[in-house]
């Protein structure tokens, strides 16, 4: 599990980590979902595992689980 902070409608894609936290930058708008999609996607092609948005859906700051 992973500790997620989500700054959607930034214009550029980026992981980046600080500390234990991911800052993800995302060009989606957070409305239908659109922004947690993208999350998903980027950080399964950043672990090249699946991931799975556990809680914060609504919320920049998320807890994500990585998916062995």
């Amino acid at each position: 599990m992973i500790k997620v902070k989500v700054k959607p409608s930034s214009g550029r894609q980026s992981i980046e980590k600080k500390g234990e936290t991911y800052l993800i930058n995302v060009k989606s708008h957070p409305e239908n979902n659109k922004a947690n999609i993208e999350v998903i996607k980027l950080l399964e092609k950043y672990f090249k595992k699946s991931v799975k948005i556990k809680s914060g859906l609504t919320s920049r700051n998320k807890i994500v689980e990585i998916i062995e």
